[in-house]
């Protein structure tokens, strides 16, 4: 299989998208991603008015359902990070150029932005509502730690075991799970995050709360850090394929 860094194998030459394709691209993904999970948001709230719980369960299986699909579509293009504890323990390990963070990170932000105000639309609310839904608990907090630790450690093993294909079921997997197993419904994506605060919806998050959970989720992006580290010495070797491998190959 090619895979990896830039490098000849027989008459073939393997180089890395474009920046400007690859920022699409995960501009593109996470605009759907957010759109997905507030879209699916209000209508769950709507479908079923009286159940939390069943409401939950909606929104996570057409997030984990609608991840998989979106890793799919754009991760040969720029690998689907579409979340920038992803790019940032990505570039660390180096398998995303640090230069390109930038493009990336800003790329993600301004889609799950998009997502937000297209679902908003889509219901025919307004194009943005700041989220009056308040996550500002210790034990929140916690989960957001707890919920990209998995995450990062189920990406990174995945693609380290060799078994890159798999990635995005074990991406939408995780995340269905998490939103039942984790305090806080697993956010675990800066970008989501404030991309969420642009709805006041059951999906959303109230401007207030989204920098501690951003200072959470980058806390447990360093925990997995050194537990990926750790686990995996030689996970550099891989890193070029997260979330899942990008190459474009050209004679």
């Amino acid at each position: 299989m090619l895979l990896g860094g830039a490098g000849v194998r027989g008459p073939l030459l393997l180089m890395r998208q474009p920046l400007a394709r690859r920022a699409l691209a995960e501009l593109c993904g996470t605009a759907f991603l957010v759109a997905v999970v507030v879209g699916s948001g209000i209508a769950a709230a709507s479908l079923s008015p009286n159940d939390v719980g069943l409401q939950l369960l909606e929104n996570a299986a057409a997030t984990a359902g609608g991840l998989v699909a979106l890793i799919l579509a754009f991760g040969p293009v720029s690998g689907a990070h579409f979340n920038p504890v992803v790019s940032l323990a990505d570039a660390w390990f180096g398998g995303l150029d640090r230069r390109d963070l930038p493009a990336y990170i800003g790329a993600q932000v301004t889609g799950a932005i998009i997502g937000s105000i297209i679902a908003n639309l889509m219901f025919e609310l307004d194009a943005v509502s700041w989220s009056q839904h308040d996550r500002s608990t210790g034990g929140l907090w916690l989960g957001e730690v707890v919920a990209t630790v998995g995450l990062l450690l189920v990406i990174f093993g995945v693609v380290r075991s060799g078994r890159s294909s798999a990635a995005p079921f074990a991406v939408g997997a995780y995340i269905g799970g998490a939103y039942f197993f984790t305090s806080s419904t697993s956010f675990a994506n800066p970008a989501v995050t404030i991309g969420r605060a642009f709805s006041d919806t059951f999906a959303g998050i109230a401007p207030a709360s989204v920098a501690p959970f951003i200072a959470f989720q980058l806390l447990g992006m360093a925990v997995a850090v050194v537990l990926i580290r750790t686990l995996y010495p030689d996970v550099a070797d891989t890193a070029g394929d997260v979330v899942v491998p990008h190459e474009e190959i050209s004679r």
